[in-house]
């Protein structure tokens, strides 16, 4: 168990004031240059996305690295005023619904696995769930991927009181007040964000449609000016609802005034979640998947997430395969070729098996070792294998649009117990409709169904009963917050935002770090690549060191028989913490691909 403290908090608000103050005055300088370094290229052949080292630190004391700097702050206050891991995940979440509101959020869900450090590593599922009144035919025509019929109901505070409840012990309120006066007094705009608004701004603001009117009211810049690295936001609705969560506890979003709200809204909005369907809503504590795999221990989110279990799937192909036996610490033709038959075996069974466990059974055969040893079977060492080949039956039809837009955090306290976090809206700021007054971005995640039963796409969408609409069920998820041990003790924190590319992202990873034995900066910096079955072809990021595989491997790639590509942008935004197994120092590695900040306890 996470163990209890006395604590002295009063310099909470203190350190908080004097973020401020920093963040106002332009301490934020630094996260300026690397954001503006990340901007994505608009198309595939224009100039490669470049991105500066990812930042770091060490600190035997506690960290926290996530998407915003001045969230890793506030969550590092609460370690140095004797917070742990859990606590500080509370907080850390709420700013990132603050300053990330693309994807940080206190309307969507996500998984948070949680390692204390004497005792076994647990999974809060706070998933969203389908209304009530969704059928499995619900959305057959539909095609608004932008309305309030597309969010499901929110698990983010439950989840987060959850965990808090089992293994917290800073009071609820003490960790929600910095986040509120953050929210009230404002802070510093970065150049992704900035951009990432004004993009958004621009298409509500096209379409001119009622349902945007709130957003449009609560993110318009001064003067209805586009955003500029450097502005000021404030979000004092949502700072009134971080005050009543504070007040009345995570109930004031199920049944209390929120609940009313947000029911009000739906309602109003032709959203289909009711004051029932939210006081119907409960996290989860989960068991989550665990294996045995080339030298450690890892351990992932389970079903309704298919991160955990795809993982695994792969990691464990590629030790039968031998990659451990190449040579170098870096990505090679060989090697990628390697991933990448096991990346679309892996996704080709997350497609046929994998959806809510309380709803569908899963077959126990898809976690055991053996079961990937047949699928390793199947892979060459220089031949590749058609996605058309592995389809065994599954009808196949074109591919929908995924989103990319999800965000992460590790922490570490003083203890050693460790927290994985990834949430998400789905789309980026979720279907876009915020609930008036209160500051709240709903999701869009009934899009992670699907919806057309018996049909599977070519990106790998679920066709079969596994993932059909159903009410109160929850959607199938691709995030993938993993904790991995060595020996028994916890060696690794790492997740990524990204959609069906957050599973390989970790992936990756893991492998460069523990596999191929590079430090964490090298592994979280290095060249990413996907392929998930469908369409048939491996996606390199686009960014410099990606490129350079790209140019260096393509050629052969495509002569063992695969297609190869570069991707628009950059792939994921990992947020990861190592911990030497022998000396205990830990290490936090903030990725700059889209931001990151990471903050350590002195």
């Amino acid at each position: 168990m996470i163990c209890n403290s006395k604590l002295q908090l009063s310099n909470l608000r203190i350190r908080f004031s004097r973020i401020k103050r920093e963040l106002l005055i332009g301490v934020a300088a630094t996260n300026l240059v690397a954001a503006i370094a990340v901007s994505a290229s608009p198309v595939a052949n224009a100039a490669e996305p470049v991105f500066g080292p990812p930042s770091s630190a060490e600190s035997n004391l506690g960290l926290v690295v996530c998407e915003t700097p001045i969230a890793a702050r506030l969550g590092r206050d609460v370690l140095a005023a004797g917070g742990n891991a859990v606590d500080a995940s509370v907080t850390t979440a709420l700013a990132l619904a603050v300053t990330w509101p693309e994807a940080g959020n206190i309307g969507g869900g996500g998984f948070m696995m949680i390692a204390p450090s004497n005792g076994e590593v647990v999974c809060v599922d706070y998933r969203e769930t389908a209304p009530a009144a969704a059928t499995v035919d619900s959305f057959a025509n539909w095609a608004d991927r932008r309305h309030a019929r597309m969010a499901g109901v929110p698990g983010t505070i439950a989840g987060l009181a959850l965990a808090h409840r089992k293994y917290g012990s800073v009071p609820w309120s003490k960790l929600i007040g910095p986040v509120a006066d953050l929210a009230d007094e404002g802070f510093v705009v970065d150049e992704y964000l900035a951009d990432s608004l004004n993009k958004t701004m621009r298409l509500t603001s096209v379409r001119r449609e009622p349902k945007f009117q709130e957003f449009r009211r609560v993110f318009a810049a001064s003067g209805n000016q586009e955003w500029i690295a450097g502005d000021i936001m404030k979000r004092p609705d949502l700072a009134r609802t971080l005050r009543t969560l504070a007040r009345e506890g995570a109930e004031a979003f199920y049944v209390g005034s929120i609940a009313d709200q947000i029911a009000s809204s739906m309602s109003k909005s032709g959203g289909l979640i009711t004051r029932e369907d939210l006081a119907s809503y409960r996290a989860k504590l989960r068991k989550p998947v665990r294996g045995d795999v080339f030298n450690f221990e890892y351990f992932g989110p389970p079903p309704p997430s298919s991160g955990g279990t795809t993982i695994l799937l792969q990691l464990r192909m590629l030790e039968k395969c031998g990659i451990a036996e190449t040579t170098g610490t870096s990505w090679t033709t060989q090697r990628v070729h390697l991933a990448a038959e096991a990346m679309k075996r892996s996704f080709r069974e997350r497609a046929a098996r994998l959806g809510d466990a309380d709803f569908v059974e899963i077959d126990p055969e898809i976690w055991t070792e053996e079961f990937a040893s047949n699928l390793a079977d199947g892979i060459g060492q220089d031949q590749a294998t058609s996605s058309e080949d592995l389809a065994d039956g599954i009808k196949l039809t074109p591919p929908n649009r995924e989103s990319l837009e999800t965000t992460h955090f590790s922490i570490i306290d003083a203890e050693g117990n460790g927290v994985s976090n990834t949430y998400t809206l789905e789309g980026r700021f979720g279907c876009r409709i915020v609930v008036p007054g209160t500051g709240i971005l709903l999701n869009n995640e009934m899009g992670d169904f699907n919806w057309n039963p018996g049909v599977t796409d070519r990106r790998g969408k679920i066709g079969t009963t596994a993932n059909l609409i159903a009410p109160g069920k929850r959607m199938l998820s691709s995030q993938s917050p993993s904790i991995i041990k060595k020996d028994g003790k916890l060696v690794l924190l790492v997740g990524s935002p990204g959609g069906r590319t957050i599973i390989n992202t970790v992936s990756e990873i893991i492998v460069q770090h523990l596999v191929f034995n590079n430090d964490l900066e090298d592994s979280v910096a290095a060249p990413r690549f996907h392929h998930q079955w469908f369409p048939d072809e491996i996606r390199f990021e686009q960014t410099g060191p990606s490129v350079q595989l790209f140019d260096a491997a393509a050629e052969e790639l495509e002569g063992m028989g695969h297609s190869v590509a570069l991707w628009k942008s950059r792939q994921g935004s990992a947020h990861c913490i190592a911990v030497d197994a022998e000396t205990e120092a830990a290490k936090g590695v903030a990725d700059s691909r889209r931001g990151g900040g990471v903050a350590a306890v002195d």
